[in-house]
């Protein structure tokens, strides 16, 4: 049965062009909100969130707290604020940056923790999800994303 979480983005939806950072952003909100699923907690900052603010030179609890401290701004308010901070993103980091995080669980090292996954899901790993992105929205009860 699927897990929907209203307010929680899939993480193929993107600001500027980045992929996954709004969805971090409203796991951030929601759980100040008391309104995450507790199951999703003990990994904030961590897993995708944490390669997430790796890639932008933030880290996440100082992310976390300029979000909650600027509790209307936009998501790309919150990219200029952590490009200020971190690492400014050409269009080729954000190329590079989506190409990985769209792809992971697909023929990497991460495949083995996905299938295990699908077959918690009662899913075959020869079937239409094939990465984390993929699973994340099926998990969520969203269509898959079509490229």
């Amino acid at each position: 049965m699927p897990t929907i979480v209203p307010g929680l983005r899939s993480p193929y939806s993107s600001v500027c062009n980045m992929v996954y950072l709004p969805r971090m952003l409203d796991k951030i909100r929601l759980h100040a909100k008391g309104a995450l699923p507790t199951d999703y907690v003990p990994n904030l900052g961590k897993g995708f969130d944490g390669r997430c603010c790796h890639y932008l030179g933030v880290r996440y609890e100082d992310l976390s707290a300029w979000v909650l401290a600027h509790a209307e701004s936009t998501d790309e308010a919150v990219l200029q604020w952590a490009e200020s901070q971190g690492v400014k993103l050409s269009t080729v980091r954000i190329e590079i940056w989506n190409g990985y995080m769209m792809k992971r669980g697909w023929r990497d090292d991460a495949r083995p923790a996905l299938e295990k996954r699908l077959s918690e899901a009662g899913l075959a790993a020869d079937g239409p999800i094939q990465t984390f992105f993929d699973y994340l929205d099926f998990d969520e009860g969203r269509p898959l994303h079509q490229a």
